[in-house]
């Protein structure tokens, strides 16, 4: 009997805590907790923050009733741009695309801006054979800091000039595509070719300017730029400058170098001898070409001197033979040829310190120190200056400039 009422009691017991745990549930439910947007509009503590106060919230920015601003993103107000202060130079990034090319050059745009234009916020000039988009135009001008320009090509420099035989010139296209020679039986890329080396830094947009520098889609930066490379340029006597050095294709441009000397023949006047840069063109005193010349899809230079005379008699007297469409003549040998011939070499500077790709070679520092002080991310293995292909360390030997410790390294195996 006494172990019966002991079980009873025990059931009493359970029902009673039972009843307990649901009336506490329920009565619970009808009140919730604040939102974290109610927290912070209304300046109560966020729970479990210690110290947290009713005042706590007031450095969030609030809007009336119904405002957003207490979620992301919310931007300081007051604080100035990440810019870097002092005077700007007359300067332009310059781009040749088409509206086909938006994404790639949006790729370019963003490495430059990160790496260099974000601080100094220099204008950027694209131009076209055809109009430009609106898609193209509202992409880039969100993506620079700086103004962006678009300008159209004018046909008189993207078309056959009146001396050339098209015939002759379309025999050379279909023999240049049988050998497979690259971009041999291409018709605009002779036009790209001639307009990059005769007529961009002519075009109306680009005459605002003194100083340039030549973006293509799908190039990367590898490190920070902190300095205007501009006014560097132009504090330091500089007119041409590049990143990587090559071999041409001797096969697009047989009869070039012999166009050249015959300029030096008739234009004496502006060749400054023994003070320009022909030990890097050639390895006989000018009797030949080496074929090596600076890759110029990547250049910072001097519009006045591609618009003087000097420039503007080596660019017409070459157009007049006719090798942009009777071979291939590309832009980088003639303005390397250019740089080499009617320069002094200290007007032709190395960037060491921007470290570039395109496809499919790169410039990456050599020295590690470098590499950890500019924030690089590249791999120091794919360097291409010191290899067999390259022809910086010529560039390096004809400065009498010491390369840089471990290049040897670098060198092909």
């Amino acid at each position: 009997m006494a172990s019966g009422t002991a079980r009873y009691l025990r059931y009493i017991l359970f029902a009673f805590f039972g009843l307990a745990v649901i009336y506490f549930i329920s009565s619970s439910s009808n009140q919730q907790l604040p939102s974290a947007s109610e927290l912070l509009n209304k300046g109560l503590p966020i729970p479990g923050k210690a110290g947290a106060s009713a005042g706590s919230g007031s450095a969030v920015k609030t809007g009336g009733s119904g405002s957003s601003d207490a979620v992301t993103p919310n931007k300081p107000a007051g604080l100035p741009p990440a810019t870097v202060s002092g005077e700007r130079m007359n300067a332009t990034f310059v781009t040749l695309a088409r509206n086909g090319d938006l994404w790639e050059i949006a790729r370019s745009i963003r490495q430059v801006e990160d790496r260099f234009n974000r601080k100094f916020n220099y204008d950027w000039v694209f131009l076209n054979d055809k109009p430009f988009d609106a898609t193209f135009k509202k992409v880039t001008t969100a993506l620079v800091s700086g103004t962006t320009h678009y300008g159209e090509i004018p046909k008189k420099h993207w078309s056959f000039p009146d001396h050339i035989d098209q015939e002759k010139a379309r025999k050379v296209r279909e023999d240049m595509a049988q050998k497979k020679i690259i971009y041999g039986d291409s018709i605009s890329y002779r036009h790209m070719c001639r307009f990059e080396s005769g007529f961009f830094f002519q075009h109306d947009l680009m005459l605002n300017y003194e100083w340039y520098w030549r973006v293509e889609p799908s190039i990367e930066l590898y490190c920070d730029i902190d300095y205007d490379t501009f006014k560097f340029m132009a504090d330091n006597n500089k007119k041409y400058s590049f990143v990587l050095s090559l071999y041409e294709y001797m096969e697009t441009i047989p009869t070039l170098w012999e166009s050249t000397k015959k300029f030096m023949k008739a234009h004496p006047e502006h060749i400054p001898e023994d003070e320009n840069s022909m030990g890097f063109l050639s390895d006989d005193g000018g009797e030949t070409y080496n074929k090596c010349h600076f890759w110029s899809n990547f250049e910072i230079g001097n519009l006045n001197w591609l618009r003087s005379k000097a420039y503007t008699d080596f660019f017409e007297s070459l157009d007049q033979d006719g090798g942009f469409f009777y071979e291939r003549w590309g832009d980088a040998p003639i303005h390397s040829i250019a740089a080499g011939i009617l320069l002094k070499k200290e007007e032709i500077h190395f960037f060491n310190d921007i470290a570039y790709y395109h496809v499919p070679f790169t410039h990456c520092p050599t020295e590690e120190k470098a590499r950890l002080d500019l924030k690089c991310h590249c791999n120091p293995k794919d360097n291409f200056d010191w290899k067999g292909y390259s022809c910086t360390s010529r560039f390096f030997e004809i400065n009498n400039m010491e390369k840089p410790q471990g290049f040897e390294n670098q060198a092909d195996s």
